[in-house]
């Protein structure tokens, strides 16, 4: 039993760092889609946070100006989607396209010369102070900055969307733009300022990922996760509380992959490399037809981007 309780918290780590960027991601998307705007790009915004991240990390030697600089970078490119929706109101779903393809494209060419290069990743918090604190010590002290910060974002983006003024404003935003005008609001300003913090989020996930959890950069290293995301918004009901057990389902099938393969079982590597896409893509599956039924609190004006691009 206790080798059993054992194993099950080694997997639990392994899956909650394997999932931290892509919860980042998704919990931008949700703040994203909630204002009423889908983004896409996402997995480009990704892509050219973890660029930077190693970047900038590469020539500085501190990880925090990388993982600040990979922030920077999926703002950046998450204003270009902001531009062209809100300002020439380009279909959302080309727009995004078009972010995620740039994003591809600046991050491999001018990620050419950090194939290879390793840098400093982030400090396990098993000598700061955290891990002497009583009782919150043990939890903490197997997971690394990044991952500690991306799961307090989730209460952050709870209460800021359902316990504040602003956050039903926000909502407000993404259900009806012409009734959110009626009540001498600015709907575009809601979703400018959600674009931007989803960008933000995608480009801290990347430089996460890159940063933190590899150490290294790698073409495409992102392998689909940042469109993942946007499908795993729909798993999580658009809601920030339930996208971390969303991100989990990418974590845990991640953990099972590896331990599957550490175990020598003898199944084609190639073939687990795919559970950790095929478990999330089974249960949005499955959650499609409560959706089509239901709504599945997909906010009203995002149906209405899905009616125009249809």
């Amino acid at each position: 039993m206790e080798m059993l309780w054992t194993e099950l918290g080694i997997m639990f780590v392994i899956a909650l760092r394997s999932a931290s960027p892509l919860l980042a991601v998704v919990i931008g998307e949700t703040l994203t889609q909630r204002a009423g705007v889908i983004n896409l790009g996402v997995e480009g915004q990704m892509l050219l946070g973890a660029l930077t991240g190693v970047a900038v990390t590469f020539h500085t030697a501190s990880p925090v100006m990388g993982l600040l600089a990979g922030c920077m970078a999926g703002l950046s490119l998450s204003l270009l989607h902001a531009w062209l929706v809100l300002g020439f109101k380009a279909n959302q779903i080309a727009s995004g396209i078009a972010v995620l393809m740039l994003g591809s494209g600046i991050s491999a060419f001018y990620g050419i010369p950090y194939v290879g290069q390793r840098i400093e990743r982030f400090e396990s918090l098993k000598t700061s102070w955290l891990a002497d604190i009583p009782l919150l010590g043990p939890v903490v002290s197997p997971f690394s900055p990044t991952v500690l910060i991306t799961v307090l974002l989730i209460p952050v983006a709870g209460v800021l969307l359902y316990r504040t003024r602003w956050g039903l404003r926000w909502r407000a935003a993404g259900e009806s733009p012409e009734i959110s005008r009626n009540l001498g609001e600015n709907p575009r300003r809601y979703q400018l300022i959600a674009i931007c913090l989803g960008g933000l989020l995608s480009g801290f996930g990347g430089a996460a990922l890159s940063v933190d959890y590899t150490a290294n950069w790698v073409e495409g290293m992102t392998n689909g996760q940042g469109l993942l995301a946007v499908g795993l918004v729909i798993v999580a009901r658009w809601n920030p509380w339930l996208t971390l057990p969303a991100a989990l389902l990418f974590g845990a099938a991640q953990a099972m992959n590896l331990r599957l393969q550490s175990w020598g079982v003898d199944i084609s590597s190639y073939l687990l490399a795919t559970l950790p896409y095929v478990l999330p893509l089974a249960v949005m599956a499955l959650s499609y037809r409560s959706l089509r039924h239901t709504g599945g609190g997909m906010p009203e004006g995002l149906k209405a981007v899905f009616a125009r691009s249809a």
